[in-house]
């Protein structure tokens, strides 16, 4: 096997971790994301962030990469636009559909690489992630695609930390929190912790200055207006927002 056959095994390998360790959180992450849903303080807040950034208030072909169990996918689709939302972990995509179904959202969900999009080019508006970057084991071909599928004009809104900083300083707060919280990990356990500390430190983003790392590689791959702002988890999520990993929003247009 040479080195690149290596590599690619490795990669494989790490993307089987990470589908094995959210595939066992689906449910238990999906509970505070509908905790989410439910508190319009909060959700108020992403909208505004978000709303701000964006070209129009609704109507917007929107693509929410890393859905999850679906939270931006949802919340968009229910001020007007037009949403999908995907995936690599089916167990997510399955909570996404059924909480879209409850709230009779018109969001569509599709399991998918966030790094090897299967939509055409200049597909849609915006394209918006929360807290994925840091677990994609291809970030550069990642943000590629991501470049690639937006129409001209087309905004990417992505929201990340770098948390390999707060796993390096043993930081769990937020790490166990009540199933009625709105921001955390409910559910988790020592052993749960642990994986996800290894899967953070194996991640090429970890050993990255972010985000002036990913504002590079925005710039190099072709966006414009590239731009960071680093006091938006201090406007969202508040006293929730990581000392050791405080959320930044990174702005890019194509």
């Amino acid at each position: 096997m040479n080195s690149q056959e290596t590599e690619i095994e490795k990669e494989k390998e790490l993307e089987q971790k990470v589908q094995e360790y959210w595939t066992c959180r689906a449910h238990d992450f999906s509970t505070v994301r509908k905790n989410e849903l439910k508190d319009n303080e909060i959700s108020g807040r992403w909208l505004a962030e978000i709303g701000q950034n964006l070209p129009v208030s609704s109507g917007l072909d929107i693509l929410d990469v890393g859905t999850g169990t679906g939270y931006f996918a949802i919340l968009l689709a229910l001020h007007g636009h037009r949403t999908t939302g995907i995936d690599f972990t089916r167990a997510m995509l399955q909570e996404a559909e059924e909480t879209a179904d409850s709230y009779a959202a018109n969001a569509s969900f599709l399991y998918m690489d966030a790094q090897a999009l299967d939509f055409p080019d200049n597909s849609f508006d915006a394209i918006v992630t929360r807290n994925l970057t840091w677990t994609i084991p291809e970030p550069e071909k990642a943000y590629q695609e991501w470049h690639r599928v937006p129409r001209p004009g087309g905004i990417l809104l992505n929201f990340d930390a770098s948390y390999a900083d707060n796993v390096r300083n043993h930081n769990q707060k937020e790490s166990y929190v009540s199933s009625k919280d709105v921001y955390g990990h409910c559910g988790i356990t020592p052993e749960l912790e642990k994986k996800n500390a290894e899967i953070t430190l194996s991640m090429p983003g970890s050993c990255k200055s972010r985000p002036r790392w990913d504002i590079e590689l925005l710039s190099k791959i072709g966006f414009s207006n590239v731009s960071v702002d680093k006091t938006a988890g201090q406007r969202i999520l508040r006293e929730k927002d990581l000392p050791d990993a405080p959320l930044f929003l990174i702005y890019a247009k194509k």
